[in-house]
């Protein structure tokens, strides 16, 4: 059995093409979604505020600005099948793993720093 978990969680198995991301960075992420007998590509953009896990486990959540100014958090994994891409549209310098204190900020408070490199 525990042969099967470590084949499971191969290398062969992880995403070649997942982007480096780290919080704080703004992203596009491209999902399918499976309705009825239908398939279609959702489109979530927003900023990274955790990283959990490693390997195949690894997971995001994206923190997203809904109508209304209701914030909308998805959790994903990276090298889920559903996911098909992840576009990093900006990197923000953060100083912190977990960007918790955004849930709590709206508006210009809630900016986050450009990183340049």
């Amino acid at each position: 059995m525990a042969n099967a978990v470590e084949l499971i969680q191969s290398i062969e198995n992880l995403k070649e093409d997942a982007p480096e991301i780290s919080p704080g960075d703004t992203v596009k992420v491209h999902v399918r979604i499976v309705e009825g007998n239908r398939e279609r590509v959702q489109v979530v953009q927003g900023v990274i505020i955790r990283i959990r896990g490693g390997g195949i486990n690894r997971t995001f959540t994206v923190r997203r600005v809904a109508s209304h100014g209701i914030g909308v958090e998805r959790t994903f994994l990276l090298h889920s099948p559903r996911v098909e891409k992840i576009e990093v549209l900006r990197k923000a310098h953060v100083r912190r793993a977990k960007l918790y204190f955004l849930r709590e900020r709206s508006g210009k408070s809630a900016r986050l720093r450009e990183r340049r490199d």
